[in-house]
């Protein structure tokens, strides 16, 4: 299957480092729903994460985004399209910056999942916004920044 105006294929993605973290270690590279292949891939880190403490996790999120910011700028410039489908580092931070306030269990996982992908797929204001006005990797990691941020809200007000 070939991806992007530059025609780069799977093996490409999966064998450059830039472009396999971009592409959520594989993840990105599915047919359909890639930013919710994405977020599933997520889910080994945050189990990872909530091993250790608060700030750990805090830190390790805070670094995702910061990264993700170089990551999906240099991926989007070598796919040639500004955040191509199939770049979901974005979904990632996204979904670990939702979980921030939450207590672990199942129903918060579950429940973080599905506010994150609604938050993501509907982008109410500003994160509409942000997403048409932002480009380059800053562009392609915030509008998911601000949806894992409502997420986070809207699952700790409902107190898992």
């Amino acid at each position: 299957m070939k991806f992007s105006k530059n025609r780069l294929t799977n093996r490409q993605i999966l064998s450059d480092p830039v472009l396999f973290l971009a592409f959520g270690f594989g993840s990105g590279l599915a047919g359909r729903a890639p930013g919710t292949f994405g977020t599933l891939a997520a889910l080994p880190l945050y189990w990872l994460l909530i091993q250790g403490s608060t700030w750990f996790y805090i830190g390790v999120t805070l670094l995702v985004c910061l990264a993700g910011i170089g990551i999906c700028g240099s991926a989007a410039k070598r796919l040639g399209v500004h955040d191509h489908p199939g770049i979901v580092w974005d979904e990632i931070a996204g979904y670990l910056i939702t979980m921030i306030w939450a207590p672990f269990s199942w129903q918060a996982v579950i429940t973080g999942f599905l506010l994150f992908r609604l938050f993501d797929i509907l982008k109410p204001w500003p994160i509409s916004y942000i997403d048409s006005a932002v480009e380059g990797g800053w562009g392609i990691m915030l509008d998911d920044v601000l949806a894992g941020l409502g997420a986070a809200a809207v699952l700790f007000l409902m107190q898992f």
